[in-house]
C-alpha cells in the first residue's frame, strides 16, 4: 500500500512540473536568447557580412534620394538630352534630360519596396499556410494543397500578364499580383519540411507536455525550417525585380511616369542607345545586379547562421 502511495504521489508531482514548464514555456520563460551567436556566425561569412553593407547603403541611398540630389526625377530639360555623366550630371541624362543618378536613386525607392515586399508578403503567407496545415494535415492540408495547385498551374509570367489585364497597372497591383502568383512556391517548401520534421522526436516531447499546436508548429519547429525559406526569399527578391523589370520593358510594369530600375531600363530597348549611350543603362543594370547580389549573399549567411547542423 505505501508503494502505491508513493507511486502516486510521484505521478502527482511530475504532473505538476509538467504544468509548471508548459506554463513558463507559453509565457516565453524559457527562450534562450541566441542573438550573439546567430550574429557572430552571420558576420563570420564575408559574402554575407559584404551583401549586408551593399544592401544597406543601396536602401539607404533609395530612401534619402532628396537629400542627396536637388533633382526631380521627373522633371524634363530639353537642353540636356543624353548628356554622358559629368559632375553635374553623376550618371548622365536621358532622351528627355532627366538627371539618371537622381532616378536611380528615387526608382530604387519603388523597385525594393516590389521586389523585396513582395517577396517577404508572399513568403509570410506561403510560411503561415504551409507550416500550419502541414502540421496539422487533414482537410485543411489538401485544400491549402490545391488552391497552391491552381496557382501555380499556369506559367507565373502569363498569369502575371493576365491579372494586369485584368486588375490593371497600377503599383499596388502589382504587388498584389506577385503575392499571388509567388507564395505557392514557399508555401509548398515550408509544408514539405514540416511534413518532415513533425515526426521528430522533440515534437513528441513537446506533444507530450501538453502546448499548443500554434507554439510547436511556429515556435520550435519552424526555426528548424528556416534556412532553405530565407534561400527561397531571395530568390524570389530577385525574380520579382526582374519580373518587374521584364514588365516594364513591355509597358504592362509600373506606370512608365513613376521611376523604377525597370521604367529606366526601359529605353534601352532602342537600339541606338544601347550602342552608342551606355550610361543610360549600364549604371542602373550595375545597381539592379549589386543589389541582387546583396540580397543572395544575406540569404546564403542567414540559411548558415539559422541551420543548427552548423551552429557551434
Amino acid at each position: 500500500m505505501s508503494v502505491t502511495h508513493d507511486s502516486g504521489r510521484k505521478k502527482n508531482h511530475l504532473d505538476r512540473q509538467f504544468d509548471l514548464i508548459r506554463r513558463r514555456e507559453e509565457a516565453g520563460e524559457l527562450s534562450n536568447p541566441k542573438g550573439y551567436r546567430f550574429a557572430r556566425k552571420f558576420l563570420s561569412n564575408r559574402l554575407a557580412a559584404f551583401g549586408l553593407v551593399v544592401f544597406t547603403l543601396i536602401v539607404l541611398v533609395s530612401v534619402l534620394a532628396p537629400l542627396l540630389t536637388p533633382y526631380n526625377p521627373r522633371a524634363i530639360d530639353l537642353r540636356n538630352i543624353l548628356k554622358p555623366p559629368t559632375w553635374e550630371h553623376w550618371f548622365g541624362t536621358d532622351k528627355v534630360g532627366r538627371d539618371l543618378f537622381t532616378r536611380v536613386l528615387y526608382g530604387g525607392q519603388i523597385s525594393i519596396l516590389v521586389g523585396l515586399g513582395s517577396a517577404l508578403a508572399s513568403a509570410v503567407v506561403g510560411v503561415l499556410v504551409g507550416c500550419y496545415t502541414g502540421y496539422v494535415g487533414g482537410w485543411r492540408d489538401a485544400l491549402a494543397m490545391r488552391v497552391s495547385e491552381i496557382f501555380m498551374s499556369f506559367p507565373q509570367i502569363i498569369l502575371v500578364l493576365l491579372l494586369v489585364a485584368i486588375l490593371g497597372q497600377s503599383l499596388s497591383n502589382l504587388i498584389i499580383i506577385f503575392i499571388l502568383t509567388g507564395w505557392g512556391g514557399i508555401y509548398r517548401l515550408a509544408r514539405a519540411r514540416m511534413l518532415s520534421l513533425r515526426e521528430e522526436e522533440y515534437v513528441q516531447a513537446l506533444r507530450s507536455f501538453g502546448l499548443s499546436t500554434p507554439i510547436i508548429c511556429y515556435k520550435h519547429i519552424l526555426p528548424n525550417a528556416l534556412g532553405p525559406i530565407m534561400v527561397n526569399i531571395t530568390l524570389s527578391t530577385a525574380a520579382f525585380i526582374l519580373a518587374e523589370a521584364g514588365l516594364s520593358f513591355l509597358g504592362l510594369g509600373v506606370p512608365l511616369d513613376i521611376p523604377t530600375w525597370g521604367n529606366i531600363l526601359n529605353v534601352a530597348q532602342d537600339l541606338r542607345i544601347l550602342e552608342n549611350n551606355w550610361w543610360v543603362w549600364l549604371p542602373v543594370g550595375i545597381v539592379i545586379s549589386l543589389f541582387v547580389l546583396s540580397v543572395n549573399f544575406i540569404g546564403d549567411g542567414l540559411r548558415d547562421a539559422t541551420d543548427p547542423t552548423q551552429q557551434g
